[in-house]
């Protein structure tokens, strides 16, 4: 029986995984290095680095090289199982780190950590100690795995890091099938479960896929073809999947947090531009700026803007829009950003109007409205519900619907849609019908 013959493709099964992982690699080698004291972002790093090397050192030219250069036939096996060792090691430590958090210090986490090493690092130095007491003249460059399966010595190397990798599949589906029932965990971080979970089965497949050819050659039998063409194709399939779920938590939540800032970014552009009138100019141009330096920039602009606008709020007139933008149908936290939109506006208008210092209005919170400045700008992108808020406001302070003109509580006149308030996290009570009066 023979495989399907796009499994004998070896640029396929060592080389294309190999430049995927490169790729992975330097996506995430700027972060590493600027993040250098993250333990996890290390052994990420680490990871993809010893994937790759295994990828590149198994494939049949590397091996001919390696070889030739040292003068030593098969000179490469215990170099490639020692590497693939490392790799399993690597990504069990990993688990154990990324699960229980880089500062874990539990005599749990500390015992796993020592059993990992001490097992691992005991199967490379026994390749290392197997190896030069086997007797292996015949280079092969694909099929050594069968060739010498019956061979003293490279006999029990062979075994010792298949086991070895199998031992570790095992180990971290079981770790990855118990953190994945954990409730409440990111999507992202559950995304990358999902991922390492098929890739780590994958790798058992290749770990029977070898034991079985392994077994056959005891058995007198011949199904080379599992371990030379089956096993390397799921491999590069199963690294990449492995590699995919170590990065994609990592790289997900740097997106979603970079969209995030983005988006806060453009929810203040309404109340920026809003106040931007008020100071005359706007923010200057910084052509490198970060995305997070721009959101603060804008942050802070509004809030030093606002903060000397605050004085001419009058805080008695906020009750009335929040208490229209209720009546209009509003969630109270919607009705509290429309009112202190609202209060917004009309400060603008009444500085444009009225020149001069104004003394700051009793009552005044201007702490509270400086902390919602992003739920008013949203609210300035609805004029329609500002406009109604505004006009449901002035038909309530005049007694009728559609009411003109509101004097404001120094004397001045607001538009109809004139209320001078700020949001408050309390309900105030309702004026009297009728009456323009204010509250503080």
């Amino acid at each position: 029986m023979r495989p399907p013959g796009f499994l004998c493709d070896f640029s396929v099964s060592f080389w294309i995984p190999a430049a995927v992982l490169v790729t992975a690699l330097a996506v995430k080698l700027p972060t590493i290095i600027r993040l250098w004291r993250d333990p996890l972002l290390r052994a990420v790093g680490t990871l993809l680095l010893l994937a790759c090397a295994v990828f590149v050192f198994s494939a049949p030219s590397t091996v001919a090289l390696v070889n030739r250069l040292t003068g030593v036939p098969n000179i490469s096996a215990p170099w490639c199982y020692s590497l693939i060792t490392a790799l399993c090691a690597n990504g069990l430590l990993l688990l154990i780190t990324w699960r229980n958090g880089p500062c874990g210090r539990s005599a749990g986490t500390r015992r796993a950590r020592r059993w990992v090493l001490s097992v691992y690092s005991g199967v490379i130095v026994a390749l290392w100690v197997l190896f030069p007491l086997a007797d292996t003249p015949v280079e092969r460059l694909r099929d050594l795995d069968t060739y010498y399966a019956t061979t003293p010595f490279i006999r029990e190397g062979i075994l010792l890091y298949l086991l070895a990798h199998a031992v570790a599949c095992l180990v971290s589906s079981r770790l990855i099938r118990a953190w994945g029932r954990v409730a409440g965990l990111d999507a992202w971080l559950r995304r990358g479960l999902r991922l390492l979970g098929a890739g780590y089965a994958l790798d058992l497949v290749y770990s029977a896929a070898k034991l079985t050819a392994v077994g056959a050659r005891w058995a007198g039998r011949n199904a080379d073809w599992l371990s030379t063409d089956l096993a390397p194709a799921v491999a590069a399939v199963a690294a990449i999947l492995v590699a995919a779920g170590f990065v994609l938590p990592h790289a997900g939540q740097y997106l979603r947090d970079r969209w995030r800032i983005r988006l806060a970014h453009c929810e203040l552009r309404p109340l920026y531009r809003l106040l931007r009138s008020v100071s005359g100019a706007g923010l200057p141009f910084v052509l490198r700026a970060t995305p997070e330096l721009r959101l603060t920039r804008r942050e802070t602009f509004i809030r030093d803007v606002l903060l000397p606008l605050a004085r001419r709020i009058d805080t008695g007139l906020c009750g009335r829009a929040y208490d229209a933008a209720l009546g209009l149908g509003h969630p109270p936290e919607r009705a509290r950003a429309l009112a202190a939109a609202v209060s917004v506006l009309d400060a603008v208008e009444h500085r444009a109007a009225v020149r001069g210092p104004a003394e700051p209005a009793a009552g005044t919170d201007t702490g509270q409205l400086l902390r919602e400045i992003g739920a008013v700008s949203r609210a300035l992108r609805r004029s329609a519900d500002i406009k109604a808020v505004r006009a449901r406001v002035a038909g309530v302070c005049c007694g009728r619907p559609g009411a003109g003109d509101v004097r404001r509580r120094d004397g001045g006149v607001l538009s109809s849609a004139g209320c001078r308030c700020l949001v408050a996290e309390r309900a105030v009570p309702r004026a009297p019908s009728g009456r323009g009066s204010s509250r503080s």
